[in-house]
């Protein structure tokens, strides 16, 4: 449970952070920004609950909310919102705090998936609505391509977070120190990916 809590709120933090720059970016108004962080932060935990079929923890627990809320007075109180909004999604700290929340939701959605007994396929995929599902809804609201179809390795690295924590599962390795190694790895892994502009080979359609 303390590793859970751990990925969790982390999580909830950093994504209600990007879906704020993001939907800064976009030129929205409050409840545009908010809706926009909101999202960003739980709507990948809505999906997660949905397929386990448990009620939504975002709506039994009054944490996460008050932690998206936490983050836009915060952002609010430091000015974000003034900053130039040109070439946001490229600024360090929208790409930092994208790739903290995409890890971070992706070990927590293998954990939930292998408390309700799913097998590896379904805690891959768990991990991966977990970890982009609430940028998908971002993105769909705010009639933008989704973030993970035009980034590097984002959807992949989900995925991989995902099968890793199966086998540390599968290994005894769940405690909080192994799940802070993998957060690291993963985090690591995403901004490198980022960087060096890594992608996945295309399926290039020839008449």
């Amino acid at each position: 449970m303390e590793a859970f809590l751990f990925a969790e709120y982390v999580g909830i933090a950093s994504a209600s952070l990007s879906g704020f720059l993001f939907g800064i970016r976009r030129g929205c108004d409050w409840l545009g920004v908010f809706l926009a962080a909101f999202l960003t932060a739980l709507g990948g935990g809505l999906i997660r609950d949905m397929i386990v079929g448990r009620p939504a923890y975002s709506f039994t627990h009054y944490i996460p909310v008050c932690i998206v809320l936490a983050v836009m007075i915060l952002a609010f109180l430091l000015k974000f919102h003034q900053k130039e909004r040109s070439n946001l999604d490229k600024k360090f700290i929208f790409i930092m705090t994208d790739a903290v929340d995409v890890v971070s939701f992706s070990i927590v959605g293998a954990i939930v998936s292998l408390e309700f007994g799913l097998n590896i396929f379904g805690v891959i995929m768990v991990a991966f609505f977990n970890g982009v599902g609430g940028g998908i809804m971002r993105d769909v609201l705010l009639n933008e391509v989704p973030w993970f179809l035009k980034t590097g390795l984002y959807g992949t690295i989900s995925m991989g977070v995902g099968a890793i924590y199966y086998l540390m599962h599968l290994a005894g390795l769940t405690s909080i120190y192994w799940i802070f190694v993998l957060f690291i790895f993963g985090v690591t892994w995403r901004l490198v990916a980022y960087y060096r502009n890594w992608n996945l080979p295309q399926i290039h359609y020839k008449d």
